[in-house]
């Protein structure tokens, strides 16, 4: 049994026609048209709409039984989507080249070791209060990890709004056979400006899978102990 949420093949497929004619007659407007800009768009309609879940062909029935509730719910993501490309265009993600060329992705094909997602939180080690500033590594047999999607970047910056917060979409790393057993060693360091970098060190044994997963998984999540950082001493500071 599958959940589909209509709402993301009609909002995806609305933004692509509006940016393919965006591309045409809006050209004075400089608005990005690449891949990463339209998912972007994509996404800050999605969550400005409310989602329509299916399981079935009746459910996909159903949900066009009313032609004119889905013109204007088309006429909602259309002016949406305007308002997210105005506000993509002008605050572009600095991961993406914006070039129009697809990211070519690392995951490898065939057998691999599929890490899980690696969460946690770091904290000032004084009040306790989770840290907004400052950068999260991730390295794996000492070298900082490469991510499964560009979105995802390591390190992994802090910011107010990430609560202390840091996640990991580790890469899956090509693997002989299927089966095969590896012992990987993590490493998570916090970096943060006027604070003693703080670090967890942990090993995963992984068995091979008969192929690489290309989709973020939510239950997959190795969760880390709380990092607590503290004020670096006179002598590191002299």
């Amino acid at each position: 049994m599958e959940i589909r949420n209509l709402m993301e093949e009609a909002v995806l497929t609305t933004v692509d026609e509006l940016f393919l004619a965006g591309s045409h007659k809006d050209k004075d407007l400089c608005f990005c048209t690449c891949g990463q800009c339209r998912l972007d768009v994509a996404c800050f309609v999605l969550n400005r709409i409310e989602p329509e879940y299916i399981i079935s062909s009746r459910g996909f029935a159903y949900s066009e039984r009313d032609f004119m509730v889905t013109v204007q719910k088309r006429a909602d993501i259309i002016s949406l989507a305007r308002d997210g490309w105005s506000r993509v265009s002008h605050s572009p993600r600095t991961t993406s080249g914006h070039d129009g060329v697809d990211f070519v992705s690392q995951i490898p094909e065939g057998p691999a070791f599929n890490l899980p997602t690696i969460r946690g939180r770091v904290f000032n080690g004084l009040n306790f209060e989770p840290l907004a500033t400052g950068e999260v590594q991730l390295y794996v047999d000492g070298v900082l990890a490469p991510m499964a999607d560009p979105n995802w970047q390591n390190p992994f910056v802090l910011a107010q709004a990430t609560v202390g917060t840091f996640i990991f979409w580790v890469c899956p790393v090509s693997a002989p056979s299927v089966g095969v057993k590896r012992s990987f060693t993590l490493e998570v360091r916090a970096v943060v400006p006027g604070l003693e970098d703080a670090s967890h060190f942990f090993e995963l044994d992984i068995e091979a899978d008969k192929e690489a997963n290309s989709g973020f998984d939510h239950h997959g999540v190795h969760k880390l102990p709380d990092l607590l950082l503290f004020a670096q001493s006179e002598e590191q500071d002299d």
